[in-house]
């Protein structure tokens, strides 16, 4: 089985969430464990930080990895959806995991897979948790694919973890109130295990509170250290992301960082104390190219001006639209397509609005996209309804002066198709 083989296997056996959505889905913690048993437990020997959140748990996942690498580890880093290549989901050090290695593992694996008939997710980290061990990683950095208690990463006891926000995603999955929410992300918080919290937040902090105390672990709010937020923002210039919404992203890894230094209990955490602040600005400025780390407000294209961002709920559209307004450009084409289990009303409203900006809907390329129709609609104002994306990107090439830019954005699968279109 080559790769090309070995991905449609997995897409047609188990298709992914990010394909169709809710019936991918498969909470709780017994496949995977019976799937990492079956590939020798690699869960059980990784030295991990674990990354849970509704909005910015991957930018966060990669500034930590990014610098880690700066300080001399070897760095495993497991994310989710990918954009363009299932590789993405699984690096070292940046460099994606080889194809050949994903077919051998599936067909190596085939006759167990075929038994058990685990999720998508479930396979790929059982695949991400192996090959890490296999490369003897110094240490995992492991971003939640969904909610965190019944998540198939919750199967590591991590060296830190880390929860960057609470919003309202995924609410048939985790609740439908911001505490309901917390509770599933509080999930990963495990016993002797340090937890850092991005954004503190009067609905959610008991909960983490209560949770942190029960398993006696300290618990640090990354916007109440005020030393560490005034000391972080030395590097905040110089980074690779430059969303705003990026701010609270730094001031997670960077509180994060500095709680796995305070540890003592695991040789990873020993070496971690001795990590620099040039090694934090170093890992800070350079993450992108250090960890491969794609579609966050980032520029596809010069003349003309072409941005995309991966924001998808009403938690991250709120940055988004206000970067989008601070463009200077007089007039900005606005490439946009959702998902249909995302809050598309609530992100509707949030949308920047004025005669500067004109509206271009579309269909992403999976079964849960809202179609171009649907989405202008929803929109009631000016706009197009473009289904193609292709089409859609096409129209707006055409319409865009020189001085003026073009955003895409609402979708994971938007944004994929755009940096293969720019980039290939």
């Amino acid at each position: 089985m080559n790769f090309s083989e070995a991905v449609t296997y997995l897409y047609n056996s188990r298709p992914p969430f990010h394909q169709v959505g809710a019936s991918a889905y498969k909470p709780g913690l017994e496949n995977t464990l019976r799937l990492m048993a079956h590939v020798g437990n690699p869960h059980a020997s990784l030295r991990a930080i674990h990354v849970a959140g509704t909005n910015g748990k991957g930018s966060t996942s990669h500034l930590i990895a990014s610098v880690l690498q700066a300080a001399g580890f070897k760095v495993g880093l497991f994310t989710s959806p990918h954009l363009v290549s299932l590789t993405e989901r699984i690096r070292i050090n940046g460099t994606p995991i080889p194809e050949e290695t994903v077919a051998a593992f599936v067909t190596e694996n085939k006759a167990f897979l075929e038994e058990l008939q685990p999720s998508f997710f479930e396979t790929m980290t059982a695949l991400g948790f192996w090959y890490f061990v296999q490369e003897k990683v110094d240490i995992a950095v492991v971003e939640v694919g969904l909610g965190g208690r019944l998540d198939s990463t919750n199967v590591l006891t991590p060296i830190l973890s880390v929860i960057t926000n609470i919003g309202l995603d995924h609410t048939e999955f985790l609740g439908n109130t911001l505490a309901e929410i917390a509770g599933e992300k509080a999930g990963i918080i495990k016993a002797h295990v340090p937890v850092v919290i991005g954004e503190s937040n009067p609905e959610t902090d008991p909960v983490f509170e209560q949770c942190a105390q029960a398993c006696e672990v300290p618990i640090w709010f990354a916007d109440q250290c005020e030393y560490l937020r005034r000391t972080r923002l030395r590097f905040a210039p110089e980074c690779e992301l430059q969303g705003i919404y990026q701010e609270h992203n730094l001031q997670t890894a960077f509180v994060a960082l500095r709680a796995l230094g305070a540890q003592n209990t695991d040789r990873c955490a020993d070496k971690a104390q001795t990590i620099s602040n040039s090694q934090i600005a170093e890992g800070f400025a350079h993450v992108a190219s250090m960890t491969g780390l794609r579609g966050r407000w980032e520029t596809l294209s010069k003349k003309p001006l072409v941005i995309c961002d991966t924001g998808h709920n009403s938690h991250g559209i709120r940055y988004v639209a206000e970067q989008i307004y601070a463009l200077p450009n007089p007039h900005v084409w606005i490439v946009f397509g959702m998902v249909n289990d995302k809050d598309t009303d609530v992100v509707m409203q949030l949308l920047p609005q004025g005669d500067r900006f004109h509206y271009i809907f579309t269909r992403p390329d999976t079964q849960r996209a809202r179609t171009a129709e649907e989405m202008l609609e929803l929109w009631g104002k000016d706009g197009l309804a473009i289904e193609d994306p292709k089409d859609a990107i096409d129209y707006a090439l055409q319409q865009v002066a020189p001085e003026d830019a073009i955003f895409i954005g609402g979708s994971n699968y938007l944004v994929g198709y755009a940096i293969s279109r720019f980039t290939h």
